[in-house]
């Protein structure tokens, strides 16, 4: 008998219980920077440095941290289903955790892509990429994120896994961030949908939702127990 296919779709709440600091803070600025300035093409186009620094230090934070109970947890239920995860953090908590189908809606930043061909994407060697690192076509590495007015090459794909979904879970995001926060309307009717977060965000029109109201790892523990029993 086939496993049932659990897709989650996971934010910047599940790695803020690691350490890692959410999105942005009440202010509108990121760690005190305009966000356009570290996360746009046009802030990479006026000031590369300053991005590249902005990564370094997310790099180091991401560096520090570990993966908290939450990340077990999904990392724990691939022995009992078919489990996708689409994730909008660009951390790799997930993949420590023990994860092994995760999707990167934003990008990774542990990777670095070609400024001239954006196919080139390879691995960052500890915290820092560097002005003057180039491709092998010699363009200067970038940061491996989707920036604010670039697309996101994944969500088609992302769409198709939550279309074909027996569950579907949303753990820790405000699902103010298009186009992520349009999966929940892809997903079938007929099937049960979970969100947890300790604010759940308002969710309009969509069938056979259960809110579960805490952070991602005691959310995920209780979503564990009403799965597998």
């Amino acid at each position: 008998m086939s496993r049932q296919h659990l897709v989650v779709l996971t934010g910047a709440g599940i790695s803020a219980e690691s350490g890692i600091p959410t999105f942005r803070g009440s202010d509108g600025l990121w760690e005190g920077h305009d966000i356009y300035q570290v996360a746009s093409p046009e802030g990479w186009a006026a000031d590369p440095k300053l991005v590249l620094d902005f990564y370094n230090m997310r790099r180091e934070k991401v560096l520090e941290v570990a993966p908290n109970p939450g990340h077990h947890i999904l990392a724990e239920l691939e022995a009992h289903f078919h489990l996708d995860i689409i994730t909008q953090n660009i951390d790799d908590l997930h993949e420590r955790a023990g994860s092994t189908r995760i999707m990167h809606l934003h990008g990774e930043i542990r990777k670095a892509r070609s400024t001239c061909n954006p196919d080139w994407v390879q691995d960052i060697e500890g915290p820092h990429l560097n002005w003057g690192e180039v491709c092998p076509e010699g363009s200067q590495l970038r940061p491996h994120i989707v920036w604010f007015g670039e697309a996101v090459p994944l969500i088609e794909p992302a769409a198709a896994l939550v279309a074909a979904a027996d569950v579907f879970v949303v753990v820790g995001t405000s699902l103010n961030v298009y186009p992520a926060a349009g999966l929940f309307q892809v997903a079938r009717p007929e099937i049960p949908k979970y969100i947890i977060d300790p604010a759940v965000p308002e969710v309009t029109g969509v069938q056979n939702l259960t809110a579960i109201e805490e952070v991602g790892s005691r959310g995920l523990a209780q979503l564990r127990q009403l799965l597998l029993t």
